[in-house]
C-alpha cells in the first residue's frame, strides 16, 4: 500500500510505502460493462472499467501548475505523445523548485510522493500533447509562487541534534531493544531517543 503517492509516481519507486489492511466494498452490476461501456476492440472484453474515487484528505485549495508539451529536451517533436509532455511538465517543476534551495534529486523524489496532480490537459493542438502537473503550495515551508523582483530565499534548514545518527561499518545497524539485553550496534539509538 502507498501512504502517499504523487500522480505518475515519477521516480518509479518514490511513493511512501506502508503496511496495512484493506476492506473493500463493492456493488456488482450484472451486465454493467455491457450496459455502460462500449467495447473498444475486437471482442466484448475490450472495455476499461470505470470507478469512483473515495474521499481523500487533506484537500488543497492553492496550486502551482507546471506545463509540458510533447517536445523533448533535444527539441524533437513527438506527435501527441502525452508521456513526453508529462515528462516535460515534471522537468519544468524540478527546475523551478530547485531555485528555492532544494536539490533536483530532492524535488524529483518529492514529486513521487507529494499530493501533486497530473493531467493530460490538451490533445486538440496537434502535433502537441499538453500535460500539466499541479503541486499544492501548502506543502512547502516557504512561499514558492513567483514574485516580481524577488529572488527565492530557499527552505529553512531545521537542525535537530536529537535525531539518531548511525554509522556504517559493513553491518546493518540494529536498534537496541532494552528488553533483550543484547550487545549494542553501530547505532546510537536507544529507547530514550
Amino acid at each position: 500500500m502507498h501512504f502517499s503517492q504523487g500522480d505518475g509516481e515519477v521516480s518509479f519507486c518514490g511513493a511512501i510505502e506502508m503496511s496495512g489492511f484493506l476492506e473493500l466494498k463493492c456493488e456488482i452490476l450484472r451486465n454493467g460493462m455491457k450496459e455502460y461501456l462500449t467495447p473498444m476492440g475486437p471482442t466484448p472484453l475490450h472495455v476499461n472499467p470505470i470507478f469512483e474515487i473515495g474521499p481523500m484528505e487533506p484537500r488543497f485549495s492553492e496550486w502551482l501548475v507546471f506545463e509540458g508539451i510533447s517536445v523533448d529536451e533535444s527539441g524533437q517533436q513527438h506527435y501527441l505523445d502525452a508521456s513526453v509532455a508529462y515528462k516535460r511538465a515534471v522537468l519544468n517543476a524540478i527546475d523551478y523548485l530547485s531555485k528555492f534551495g532544494y536539490s533536483k534529486e530532492q524535488v524529483y523524489l518529492l514529486l513521487s510522493c507529494c499530493p501533486c496532480e497530473g493531467r493530460i490537459s490538451g490533445i486538440v493542438d496537434a502535433p502537441n500533447a499538453v500535460a500539466t502537473l499541479a503541486i499544492p503550495t501548502a506543502i512547502f515551508d516557504q512561499d514558492i509562487r513567483p514574485k516580481v523582483n524577488k529572488v527565492p530565499l530557499g527552505p529553512r534548514l531545521m537542525r535537530n541534534p536529537g535525531i539518531p545518527q548511525c554509522t556504517y561499518d559493513g553491518n546493518l545497524p540494529i536498534t537496541k531493544n532494552p528488553s533483550l539485553h543484547q550487545q549494542g550496534s553501530s547505532c546510537d539509538m536507544d529507547a530514550s531517543s
